[in-house]
């Protein structure tokens, strides 16, 4: 809060500070003579990015799909995509288009094909540093779980135990 950073000295120091800390701040000085002067100064607090939102997607072949990475920063994040070590670029071509707005960058598959599917990285930077997360666009079929991950359908491992332990019983 305001009050923890009351001084009476010609300075205000604020140890540490935050992004939290960034607002408007008044400084007001006085004596016997005449009114109080009273000043406002705007402190902006610089951080690198650190990504607030990036969810995996499924989406069925032939339709549109999206992937969203939402990246916190001051200067606002630049971002740059790529699908395994291969950057993606803004362009539309292949049917891929990258939009950036904001603090937010969108991956849109006009029309999703099986070579679309797979582990997608978002990379948001700025002066200060730099993250990543790792966004799965997947087909919906595919097991997803919370961990932006998506594997072999557990229909199919069922299957595939079954046919593993009939032909074992075989010999």
């Amino acid at each position: 809060s305001a009050s923890d950073f009351e001084s009476e000295e010609e300075y205000l120091e604020i140890p540490e500070i935050s992004k939290e800390q960034s607002g408007v701040y008044e400084c007001s000085a006085s004596n016997d003579v005449s009114a109080p002067d009273v000043r406002t100064v705007t402190i902006t607090v610089n951080y690198p990015p650190y990504i607030s939102d990036a969810k995996s997607n499924g989406v069925p072949v032939g339709q549109k799909g999206i992937l969203q990475c939402e990246a916190s920063a001051l200067p606002l994040a630049e971002f740059k995509w790529y699908k395994e070590d291969t950057r993606l670029l803004k362009n539309g071509l292949d049917g891929v288009k990258i939009e950036n707005e904001g603090k937010m960058s969108m991956l849109t598959f006009f029309n999703v094909s099986e070579k679309d599917y797979g582990n997608y990285t978002c990379v948001a930077s700025n002066t200060l540093g730099n993250t990543n997360a790792s966004i799965i666009l997947y087909g919906p079929g595919a097991v997803h779980d919370g961990n932006n991950s998506a594997s072999v359908p557990m229909c199919c491992l069922w299957l595939l135990s079954t046919v593993l332990l009939h032909f074992l019983f075989q010999f």
